[in-house]
């Protein structure tokens, strides 16, 4: 029998000639099921296929296969997730991921006096170690002004090693207070943010960032004891008031650095530690200067 020809989409340039028409195909004749079990069963090769066939297509309709749904998220898988990962996983405690929120921001200050050089020449005659925090990054720091009066030449060391020369741009010395500025920055330098005390109060956690005698920087945990409290050095200096008292760790060394809530924002400057005895070192008690009033001094807008 001749087959009709096939052709491309494009238009032919004659028509083709009329194909002949095809022969007619008789219809197949319906074969009664019962012949057709009765050939199966001559046949059983045909029967089993055709079996395994319908077999198959069921499955593929029933399978796991199949594409269904995904299941929705629910509260409680949520919550196993996260019981799961706090079974399994060692993660920072509160006192660690507020220090490493403020670290950037941490320096060491050095004030150094220098004796006059005579013959014998005496060269350096005082250095006192502190802690400062940046609180604008154009080089802005706050520290303790008992850390650098008097001293004819000032160094900050930054986190990430810098060491500059700074110079004091403001004094509270009713606070014991400087504001300090660098004459070199690192590029990538940040400022500590600070928050309104506002809302603090006595048992609230808070951790203590400096150089506690020359080492550090280092971190020490603990609470708010008290607010408003009043303080005078050993010494007979002015008498400080409206301070936050604390009981992290302090010693010299301390003073000027930040005190930090545990979402990582600075409420005071440490600037004193209460101890009764000659050794001067922390007995329990420190005591901050609110935020509000080192801030006020370094010309940052009260909260």
């Amino acid at each position: 029998m001749r087959r009709t020809a096939l052709y491309s989409r494009s238009s032919p340039a004659a028509p083709p000639a009329a194909a002949p028409a095809p022969e007619a195909v008789p219809a197949p004749v319906p074969v009664p099921w019962r012949q057709r079990l009765r050939r199966g069963l001559r046949h059983p090769g045909a029967l089993w296929a055709a079996i395994g066939a319908l077999a198959l297509a069921l499955g593929l309709a029933q399978g796991p296969w199949r594409a269904t749904a995904p299941r929705k998220l629910t509260q409680d898988d949520i919550h196993a997730a996260v019981m799961h990962t706090l079974s399994t996983k060692v993660l920072p405690s509160q006192a660690a991921r507020a220090a490493a929120a403020v670290a950037p921001s941490v320096v060491r200050v050095e004030g150094v006096i220098e004796g006059r050089k005579g013959k014998k020449g005496t060269g350096e005659i005082g250095r006192g170690i502190g802690t400062g925090v940046v609180i604008i990054d154009n080089g802005t720091i706050l520290t303790n002004l008992h850390v650098v009066q008097g001293a004819e030449r000032i160094t900050v060391t930054f986190a990430d090693g810098l060491e500059s020369e700074a110079g004091i741009v403001n004094m509270q010395p009713e606070n014991d207070l400087a504001v300090l500025r660098a004459h070199k920055l690192p590029d990538d330098l940040q400022a500590a943010t600070m928050r309104s005390t506002g809302d603090l109060a006595p048992g609230d956690e808070v951790v203590a960032i400096g150089f506690p005698f020359g080492l550090g920087p280092s971190v020490s945990a603990g609470v708010v004891s008290g607010l408003k409290r009043g303080f005078r050095s050993p010494d007979g200096g002015q008498l400080m008031s409206n301070l936050i008292q604390f009981d992290a760790a302090a010693n010299p060394g301390n003073s000027g650095g930040p005190l930090v809530t545990m979402d990582g924002q600075v409420v005071g400057i440490v600037t004193a530690i209460l101890n009764p005895t000659p050794a001067r070192t922390f007995l329990g008690i420190g005591f901050a200067v609110p935020i509000e009033n080192a801030a006020a001094g370094a010309g940052q807008v009260p909260f």
